[in-house]
């Protein structure tokens, strides 16, 4: 899932960005309220992590640009200010959720979690697929009950899948979860990552539809 981080201190930046990719998300960090702004409203994210107390257009005013214009990503705020009066106002504006500084990093990746799994609907720490459980928490993928061992990647495939379980997802909308945005965006490349996963999983798991994507398989009566 396609991540993004607006925090201006490098070091904090840093660190939340090393914790969610190694928590399986593909992470773009800006610094700055415009160009946060621009990218929420102009891309799609999984989830942002957004800190209020930014240079020029404040956290809070980038929320509010999001909502005005009907962008319904789940966004976590950050603040290092602690007063209950600023917690409901950023509520207010549109955020999901309210962490203050200084936080644990396992702290914000299991609230980040919690809000993808709300956001598509799934009130379970695992999600249950067809024939198919991912733990995100240990990022792990269990066929029929069965640990299968797949790559960072495979496993990404995977688990947004079965997050959008319930409809069919086009190859371009997996293409920019899938992928940072410096690395080769080819739906050869995704093709070909799909053929991996049907010789671990089989080859009825993962279920195309011509011309409009693909979806986990439901189980066969």
């Amino acid at each position: 899932m396609r991540i993004l981080v607006v925090e201006d201190e490098p070091r904090i930046a840093r660190d939340v960005a090393a914790a969610l990719s190694a928590a399986g998300g593909v992470v773009d960090v800006v610094g700055d309220g415009e160009e946060a702004w621009f990218k929420g409203d102009t891309e799609d994210y999984a989830v942002i992590v957004l800190d209020l107390g930014l240079p020029g257009l404040d956290g809070l005013a980038v929320l509010k640009r999001w909502r005005n214009n009907a962008r319904q990503m789940p966004v976590l705020v950050l603040t290092a200010r602690g007063t209950w009066a600023e917690r409901v106002e950023g509520i207010d504006a549109g955020a999901d959720d309210y962490l203050p500084k200084p936080f644990r990093m396992e702290e914000l990746v299991a609230r980040v979690r919690a809000l993808i799994r709300r956001s598509a609907g799934i009130g379970s720490a695992s999600i249950e697929a067809g024939p198919l459980t991912v733990d995100p928490r240990d990022m792990r993928v269990l066929l029929r009950g069965v640990p299968v061992s797949l790559s960072p990647l495979e496993y990404r495939l995977v688990a947004y899948l079965a997050l959008h379980k319930d409809r069919v997802v086009p190859a371009h909308e997996l293409i920019d979860q899938l992928y940072g945005t410096d690395d080769a965006r080819d739906a050869n490349a995704l093709e070909a990552l799909v053929t991996r996963l049907r010789r671990k999983l089989g080859a009825d798991v993962i279920e195309t539809r011509r011309g409009f994507g693909y979806r986990v398989a439901e189980p066969k009566p």
